[in-house]
């Protein structure tokens, strides 16, 4: 029998989310979330972080947990829970684990039905929860009568499938005392099915010991379940190259004589996509194919030679394995290929050197000297070094930076599939939080920027020395380049950006730029290498402006929404 005490139901809650790992709760306050605030400002080991607003707080918890691995966001009831939902859908869509909180009226009025403020004051309690169903792995209002188990299970849920759960905390449940274990373990992983685990492996090593030409596919999966050492000793034990999609950017070293780019279909490299469609084995690892990210589903490969590894189930071509875990089948396959020297015949080495070429840097900023985007992306690649966090926005930034090389050790940062934008710079104070010790350099266009400008005054407040690089075009460039050109709904106000900084906080705490050369660009980048402040640096563009290979994005993605138009 497990040994119990009696702790207050907030209390347990902020024990729990320390041993998982959470430092940080990013939120607003609101009255019905004050009694658990106080609760954390007398909690050593985890604080609170105030943000403008709910939807940026979740953001910034989403950020966080891209580097930690975990984190949480506290909201008021109503209001704030919904203000905040679509960064919790994107933190499912994207897999990241968030613990997303709502401090939620008494229990007694809940019970009654009765008609409060923050809600539609039609005694309905359930709609809030219904709506974080469709986008969380777990939900539950914490009683006293099961509120220790409710709190366990759920957060065990976030903890091994990596995606948002959702808690509602009565004001009048926080200070309960209820019965709970003494012992506080990390959630143990599921585990996998022996039976099913030993025919996956054999089935995989059947492909590759036959396959002349395998490639691996990599996918965020890598990084959520801390995959990266063993997928990166099983591609050098096999001498298997390995490609990225765009949602899975950085999830190995780009620097590895192993890596062939990103793939997106017919939107990536010749070479790539040749090497892809006539592989004849194909191990993914947490892959899925969403339309920005390959090529509008333009992939090509043989679907029998696909190893379709997910995070608790796998497929290889028609036959499917329940209940096996990555880690596991990845452990196994590595036992396996050590033990069994045999298995690594000299055509799969072969095959797997030398078939695409490694993708080539884009050139530094003196072989481009006109000023525009693709001056400046190609002097980026040479300003990038080891262990940057780089976060890009949607528009823009993120098409150039998806097909940049980083270097050793560099953690990518973007939002490909929720595509929300204004994403990055909330998330940035999140991942500034997690690692503070690293260089962080943001990339944001002036039409994302306007959506979570606010909370530039949070990294501020924080004492933060990121290099912010604020674009410039004039409206949503992403946009005119599938549709409106010249039209309006593409213009948006031009905010004198770089004159934030000196309005949110004291003029001293940022150091402010304006570049609109390449002269002036080499000036920026000279004084942001080592950032003793936050550093700004707004950048001058034309409305038309982008990087390589932007206006065949908006082709493509014209034709696919609105198929064959012609602007009539």
């Amino acid at each position: 029998m497990k040994m119990t005490t009696r702790k207050s139901v907030g209390t347990y809650l902020l024990e729990r989310l320390m041993k998982l790992g959470v430092r940080r709760i990013y939120g607003v306050p609101g009255d019905y979330n004050l009694e658990f605030l106080e609760l954390i400002e007398r909690t050593e080991g985890i604080a609170f972080i105030g943000n403008c607003n709910e939807l940026n707080a979740a953001y910034a918890a989403d950020g966080d947990a891209r580097l930690s691995g975990i984190s949480a966001v506290l909201t008021t009831y109503g209001v704030g829970d919904l203000s905040a939902l679509s960064a919790v859908a994107g933190s499912y869509a994207e897999g990241v684990a968030v613990i997303m909180i709502s401090g939620v009226p008494p229990q007694h009025a809940i019970t009654q039905r009765a008609l409060l403020h923050h809600t539609l004051a039609d005694g309905n309690y359930e709609n809030v929860m219904a709506c974080y169903a469709q986008f969380t792995v777990a939900q539950a209002r914490l009683l006293p009568q099961d509120a220790a188990g409710e709190i366990d299970r759920v957060l065990g849920a976030a903890w091994r499938e990596k995606r948002p759960v959702y808690l509602q905390l009565p004001s009048d449940t926080c200070c309960v005392s209820v019965q709970v274990p003494v012992e506080q373990d990390v959630p143990a992983p599921c585990g996998s099915d022996p039976i099913q685990l030993q025919a996956a492996v054999a089935n995989i090593m059947e492909r590759l010991a036959k396959a002349t030409q395998p490639v691996f596919f990599l996918d965020a999966l890598v990084r959520r379940f801390d995959l990266r050492e063993r997928v990166g000793e099983l591609s050098r034990l096999l001498d298997i190259p390995f490609a990225t999609l765009a949602t899975g950017k950085g999830a190995l070293c780009e620097t590895s004589p192993n890596y062939l780019g990103i793939y997106g279909g017919k939107a990536s490299a010749p070479e790539l996509y040749e090497r892809v469609r006539t592989a004849d084995c194909i191990i993914g690892l947490g892959v899925r194919f969403v339309d920005a990210t390959s090529g509008y589903f333009s992939y090509a490969f043989d679907p029998d030679a696909f190893i379709n590894i997910q995070a608790f189930d796998t497929r290889c071509g028609m036959d499917t394995f329940l209940g096996v875990v990555v880690a596991d089948l990845l452990d196994a396959i590595i036992a396996t290929i050590k033990d069994r020297r045999d298995v690594h015949p000299s055509s799969v080495a072969d095959a797997a050197s030398g078939q695409v070429p490694v993708p080539v840097p884009l050139p530094v900023g003196q072989e481009v000297t006109s000023w525009g985007q693709p001056a400046f992306w190609a002097r980026i690649q040479a300003f990038l070094r080891q262990g940057d966090v780089v976060l890009a926005d949607n528009g823009t930034s993120l098409v150039a930076l998806t097909h940049m090389r980083l270097p050793a050790e560099c953690h990518f940062i973007s939002q490909p599939v929720w595509a929300a934008i204004g994403y990055t710079l909330p998330a940035l104070l999140g991942s500034l939080n997690a690692s503070p010790d690293r260089r962080h350099l943001l990339f944001i266009g002036d039409g994302s920027f306007q959506m979570t400008a606010q909370e530039l005054s949070s990294v501020l407040r924080a004492g933060h020395k990121p290099v912010i690089f604020l674009l410039n075009n004039r409206g949503y460039t992403i946009e005119r380049m599938i549709l409106g050109e010249t039209a309006a709904y593409n213009d948006i106000a031009n905010w004198d950006y770089a004159g934030l900084p000196g309005v949110m906080a004291q003029q001293d705490a940022a150091l402010c730029l304006r570049v609109n050369s390449m002269p002036e660009l080499e000036d920026a980048l000279k004084q942001a290498q080592d950032p003793q402040r936050l550093v700004f640096i707004e950048l001058g563009f034309g409305p038309m402006d982008g990087p390589v290979g932007i206006s065949n994005f908006g082709g493509a993605v014209r034709h696919y929404d609105y198929g064959a138009f012609d602007g009539g």
